[in-house]
């Protein structure tokens, strides 16, 4: 299913010149128009007052104000744009980033180097699959996804605990697009 990114306006936070310069052009391709870039998470805010994004596209490990930082600070309640979609973007895919992220409040993880598939699967999801924000003593953020028939999707896959050809007790690895 092909998504019209025309109307939106997406906000790429990103110390990297040559990463702003993929994405966007991966973006563009896409069918995006509308397209900001701010080179770390200080100046990403102050974009954000005046481009006022759809969806937001930025990188973990950025100088003066880190990814994980900026989206403490977005995902405050009274803030403007708490309940924007984030796409966090890494080469950290340790379980412990996976499980941050998320505690963050970030709607989807994308793994250095990025390919375009990838992305574009990240940008589908967001715009297609809207999730309620929930709020709880400690977390504000989109409500995690339901993960359903997980049980049987492993029992029966190859390799997978249900295979008789595969190894016994095999886990399933982590999805890295899947942290909510």
């Amino acid at each position: 299913m092909s998504v019209d990114l025309s109307s939106l306006t997406f906000l790429l936070v990103e110390d990297s010149a040559y990463m702003r310069t993929i994405l966007r052009t991966m973006l563009q391709g896409f069918g995006a128009r509308r397209i900001v870039e701010a080179e770390d998470g200080a100046s990403g805010l102050e974009a954000m007052d005046r481009a006022n994004p759809d969806i937001l596209i930025m990188d973990w490990v950025m100088p003066i104000l880190d990814g994980a930082d900026m989206v403490r600070m977005i995902r405050s309640p009274n803030n403007p744009f708490a309940y924007i979609p984030i796409i966090m973007v890494t080469a950290h895919t340790e379980r412990s980033r996976i499980v941050e992220a998320r505690r963050l409040g970030v709607h989807e993880l994308l793994s250095k180097p990025i390919s375009a598939k990838a992305l574009y699967q990240r940008v589908s999801s967001v715009v297609l699959h809207p999730r309620d924000f929930i709020k709880t003593a400690t977390y504000f953020g989109p409500a995690p996804r339901e993960i359903r028939n997980r049980q049987k999707i492993w029992q029966g896959a190859p390799g997978g605990p249900g295979d008789p050809n595969g190894p016994q007790g095999a886990q399933p690895k982590p999805d890295v697009a899947a942290i909510g």
